[in-house]
């Protein structure tokens, strides 16, 4: 317990401490952000928040937690990642480079132990073991992790925010999972998202809006990659029906996201990689939400989402079944309402039919 402390102390305090620092190296690196049509932001803002969460993060990891193989792998991927991003924040790169640095990143864990080797068939509780296909699948989950968090990073404070509820919820599911079920390993993954969660709220104090400083792709991509492999170290090893289900509920805002955002692109024939203004917190804004209060309430939507996973991961497999199958109902409806599957809201539609 006194490490935990330690620890949180340390990942929370050193990212307050270093953020203004990292704000200015920003500005003298030409790691800035600048506005045009498809951004919120109307002035130059400096990139590379990331780099604050990461020393924060990373210090209060090696001070207090012993290094084993996954936990070397989870650091050595995500300095790639961070790196990667600061190359992006600073000179720009192409979106297949980018996913070429993430797939090496994603590489990287496998010599160490860090892979999906089983997933437990929520219909009938039998254990699969994934054989070689762990390889591809892990790839693919910490790939698919890492840019629906780095997508959602369109309003201050957002990507962190959701990180951060995401973080504790996995530390929350963690302890359940010790407690309850007498899962090995939990302790580890408990420590891991309560300090990335502290590291987080020290950075939220210059990022919730109006923000001073953004995460930046290597923010944005740090924290998409960390969750991810964090959720392969802890959440993964559980035996529980559902437990293949938690870790997408948890991750449920950016995934749910990025989802809409493939199915809209694909609809109209885009690119799955060009970038729109229909992604959920662009609706909000557009449904007369002020800028925090859509934060606000993505906030929520997260929460709630969090605490469904807590519940999925306590209750029996029929139980949680049957709340699947409504959060998917509400979930659809309110994609639908909102208007993130690509369908005209009903605002516009009733705008439109005015002229």
């Amino acid at each position: 317990m006194l490490k935990l402390w330690v620890g949180l102390l340390l990942a929370g305090g050193i990212t307050l401490a270093v953020t203004p620092w990292v704000r200015q190296q920003a500005f003298r690196w030409g790691a800035v952000d600048r506005p045009e049509a498809r951004k919120v932001h109307r002035k130059v803002m400096p990139r590379l928040g990331g780099l604050a969460v990461y020393t924060g993060f990373v210090t209060a990891v090696l001070v207090t937690m012993p290094l084993t193989p996954a936990l070397r792998g989870l650091l050595l991927g995500m300095t790639l990642i961070l790196l990667l991003g600061i190359w992006d924040d600073t000179r720009g790169l192409s979106p297949r480079v980018k996913l070429a640095g993430q797939v090496v990143a994603a590489l990287v864990l496998l010599p160490l132990g860090v892979q999906v080797h089983f997933i437990t068939n929520p219909f009938n509780g039998h254990i699969v073991d994934l054989g070689w296909l762990s390889i591809p699948v892990t790839i693919f989950w910490v790939v698919a992790v890492t840019n629906a968090v780095n997508l959602i990073d369109g309003l201050d404070g957002l990507a962190g925010g959701v990180s951060c509820i995401a973080a504790v919820t996995m530390a929350v599911v963690g302890w359940t999972q010790w407690q309850v079920f007498g899962a090995a390993g939990q302790r580890e993954i408990i420590m891991l998202a309560l300090m990335l969660a502290a590291a987080l709220l020290g950075f939220l104090r210059y990022n919730f809006h109006p923000a001073r400083i953004f995460l930046g792709d290597c923010g944005s991509m740090l924290l998409g990659y960390t969750l991810a492999v964090m959720a392969i170290m802890g959440l993964t090893k559980s035996v529980t029906a559902v437990s293949v289900l938690v870790p997408l509920v948890i991750l449920g805002i950016p995934l749910l996201d990025t989802f809409f955002a493939i199915l809209r692109r694909c609809h109209r024939h885009r690119p799955i990689f060009q970038p729109d203004k229909e992604h959920l917190h662009h609706q909000l804004l557009a449904m007369g939400l002020s800028h925090r209060q859509a934060v606000l309430v993505i906030y929520g939507v997260s929460a709630l989402l969090g605490a469904s996973a807590v519940i999925l991961n306590l209750v029996a497999t029929d139980q949680a079944l049957a709340l699947l199958v409504v959060m998917a109902i509400v979930i659809i409806a309110g994609a639908n309402k909102v208007g993130v599957t690509g369908r005209i809201p009903d605002r516009d539609r009733q705008a439109s039919s005015r002229f």
